[in-house]
């Protein structure tokens, strides 16, 4: 969220978002990735969050939509290296089969599903531009589980002849370079056009703000954890403890009060 909204692309987050949830291009977008047609999609939910209960961990999905044919399908960007991707598609596929089931669907009405996460970088380093991954018996590769589950890596510094000559064209613009054909210019004249959008200049702005309140908070949260622990050890004086943990002396003051048996 550094970036100023002028420099925004395509493999920003917010970009992204943006111009995904518009059927024109997230439908050919998951047709060159999948390599089949589809019908038709409905209006992508972007950024939609599902919440299953108060305590589980929610999940804040990039792009999630369905093709009216009982698939679901799940896009996120990816920019920064992260080695807990494979984890996290096991969870966003989890959660997104809780929510459906919270309908009152019976398991054997689950959708199929793809998770699909593109990614600026080679999550397994073998120069591939596309990982896909479905559960196979492991004694017997020919023998697929049946779940009716998919979860696709892309990578946009692949450097196999691995995928279709659209599909490269695809990686390559999100991963910087000019667009070559005519689905990838329509994509950069739709990012031109929400650089000039003064909405969502407004919302990068809101989403900015809320996130380092946010940001703020955790650090301000921190603070006050490792002070209460030095306090709790008591083998500090209250100066220290302010010095060490990065309050006001007056805050510290608070917490030990805080503390004091009643």
């Amino acid at each position: 969220m550094e970036k100023a909204f002028e420099e925004l692309q395509i493999k920003d987050d917010f970009m992204f978002s943006v111009i995904m949830r518009n059927p024109k291009f997230c439908k050919p977008f998951l047709e060159r990735i999948l390599g089949i047609k589809i019908s038709h999609i409905e209006y992508p939910k972007a950024q939609e969050t599902i919440d299953i209960t108060a305590d589980a961990k929610s999940v804040r999905l990039d792009i999630y939509v369905e093709d009216g044919k009982e698939t679901v399908y799940n896009i996120e960007m990816q920019t920064t290296e992260n080695r807990n991707i494979p984890k996290r598609t096991r969870y966003y596929q989890g959660m997104i089969d809780l929510n459906i089931l919270e309908k009152g669907d019976n398991y054997k009405n689950l959708k199929r599903s793809f998770v699909i996460f593109v990614c600026t970088f080679d999550l397994f380093g073998e120069g591939r531009h596309i990982y896909t991954f479905e559960n196979r018996c492991i004694q017997n590769l020919d023998l697929g589980l049946g779940d009716d589950t998919t979860k696709i890596i892309l990578n946009t510094k692949g450097t196999m002849n691995d995928v279709t000559p659209e599909m490269k064209k695809l990686l390559d613009f999100i991963d910087g370079k000019e667009p070559e054909d005519d689905f990838t210019r329509e994509l950069d004249e739709a990012v031109q056009s929400v650089r000039k959008n003064e909405k969502w200049r407004l919302d990068y702005m809101t989403l900015q703000m809320n996130y380092q309140e946010k940001y703020e908070q955790g650090i301000e949260q921190e603070k006050r954890q490792s002070a209460l622990r030095m306090i709790e050890a008591g083998k500090l004086s209250s100066e220290e403890i302010a010095l060490y943990s990065g309050l006001t002396i007056e805050q510290v003051f608070e917490l030990e009060k805080e503390l004091q048996p009643v």
